[in-house]
């Protein structure tokens, strides 16, 4: 009833409000727009960081005994919800919608159906086998951050490493070549 109230007060003052300064003024209220469509995504989406893991014919994480299509990728999370793609920088939003052309070439190399496909795949093995699996896998939080703090350290003392022994090697390559001159002279 406030509402019908409040339209017809509208459409009085912009018929006379029209009439006088030659303006027109349209309002629709919930009226569709045809042809455009808005996926919102759930509002709420995990209790808890959901596990990720990759899989080898895939190359991104993708989430793993959730009740959503979740991708981790290129350090944003990727939605799949309501036939439509939403993109964040956190696993709980929030989202935003993404069209299909503005996706990592990676996601759009393959259907949902195939993502699907190989996640369930690679989470057998992993369910099966998960002290002694050898692929990748994460949860979002810190204890990423530091592991991936600490593989980083781990990756550069082992190149320094192999970065002195290589120095060392040609070094000693050089004393036993100028040796071996001296022994001709």
């Amino acid at each position: 009833m406030k509402k019908t109230a409040l339209i017809c007060a509208l459409s009085a003052i912009t018929a006379v409000s029209s009439a006088q300064a030659g303006v027109n003024l349209n309002v629709n209220i919930g009226v569709p727009v045809p042809g455009v469509r808005f996926s919102v995504p759930p509002p709420t989406l995990f209790a808890a960081p959901p596990l990720f893991i990759v899989s080898p014919r895939l190359g991104f994480y993708v989430g793993v005994d959730t009740p959503y299509d979740i991708i981790f990728n290129a350090d944003f999370y990727y939605l799949y919800y309501g036939n439509s793609w939403h993109r964040s920088r956190y696993y709980n939003g929030p989202w935003v919608e993404v069209p299909y052309r503005r996706l990592p070439p990676d996601i759009r190399n393959h259907r949902i159906e195939q993502i699907r496909s190989y996640r369930d795949r690679e989470y057998r093995v992993y369910r099966n086998d998960r002290e002694h699996f050898r692929g990748r896998y994460f949860r979002p939080g810190h204890e990423r951050r530091e592991e991936w703090r600490d593989e980083r350290r781990r990756d550069k003392e082992e190149w320094k490493g192999d970065h002195r022994r290589d120095k060392e090697e040609r070094m000693e390559e050089r004393r036993d070549g100028r040796r071996h001159d001296r022994g001709r002279d």
